[in-house]
């Protein structure tokens, strides 16, 4: 073999390692949700949004809920037996209200079991996700998010209270436009809630649940932990299978040149006095 076609065999090589290496990733989470799904003899659908570079130039990509992923759960779920439990395992940071909700019906029409795995975080459409589902287990360190609606990047809650703090002609009518959606928007998502909480749980704590996660009373990135959550109600619990964490390692994010997190990956346990 010359040098020229060695080099032009180590550049080929070089070219198809980003793609190789997501195969082999893919034949690994494949197989480990197989054997999660005859360990718990249900079906395992992810919902996870992980930034992958697929090529060696390749940019990194935030992704949301969208519909392509709505279609995608609601295929799974129409191919998914009605006495089959569901297991949904839910790392996001939200998405379209569209998509996360048509996935929230469709999981709260199976009428099989659904519970909802959160290994680090389920925000916003994944929190809606998640209170669709029979139970939601969380990592005591993960969190879920309020669904208040955001238009054009504002939250609907702080559009309409600037209406009411400043006088109506002051006001340009763009804002007042985005107020007037802002107000069905608000209106909607409370609607939508508490259709997903029904039969879940008593009228007048539908109507708490639904008040406080839809309307604004926090910050849309404010993180509900797993104590908050309880004592919201919220049917969580945290024995987290250890399957669910091993998969979460086979969705690896950009690879960089200097790690931000580093350790030692082994046990670590307290050496005693001799």
């Amino acid at each position: 073999m010359t040098g020229f076609e060695l080099f032009w065999l180590i550049l080929l090589a070089l070219a198809m390692q980003p793609f190789l290496r997501q195969k082999f990733l893919e034949m690994a989470r494949q197989k480990l949700i197989e054997k999660i799904e005859e360990k718990r003899g249900s079906r395992v659908i992810l919902l996870v949004h992980r930034q992958e570079t697929m090529s060696l130039l390749g940019f990194p990509i935030m992704r949301y809920i969208d519909i392509n992923d709505s279609e995608e759960v609601i295929r799974a779920i129409h191919l998914t037996d009605k006495d089959v439990p569901i297991d949904i395992i839910l790392h996001t940071p939200g998405g379209l209200v569209l998509a996360s909700l048509q996935i929230a019906l469709a999981i709260k029409k199976h009428p099989a079991k659904v519970t909802a795995f959160v290994p680090h975080y389920a925000m916003s459409g994944g929190t809606l996700i998640a209170l669709a589902c029979d139970e939601i287990v969380m990592d005591e360190h993960a969190v879920l998010g309020p669904v208040d609606p955001q238009i054009e990047g504002y939250p609907a809650a702080s559009i309409l209270r600037l209406t009411k703090k400043k006088p109506l002609e002051k006001i340009e009518d763009k804002t007042l436009i985005l107020a007037d959606i802002a107000e069905m928007a608000l209106k909607q998502m409370k609607d939508n809630l508490k259709l997903i909480l029904n039969d879940r749980y008593p009228p007048e704590k539908i109507e708490e649940l639904a008040e406080i996660l839809s309307q604004g009373y926090f910050t849309h990135d404010h993180p509900i932990t797993f104590e908050e959550a309880k004592k919201l109600g919220l049917p969580v619990r945290s024995d987290m299978p250890l399957e669910i964490y091993q998969l979460m390692k086979l969705f690896p994010q950009p690879t960089r040149s200097v790690p931000s997190v580093e350790y030692l990956p082994l046990p670590k346990k307290k050496i005693g006095k001799s």
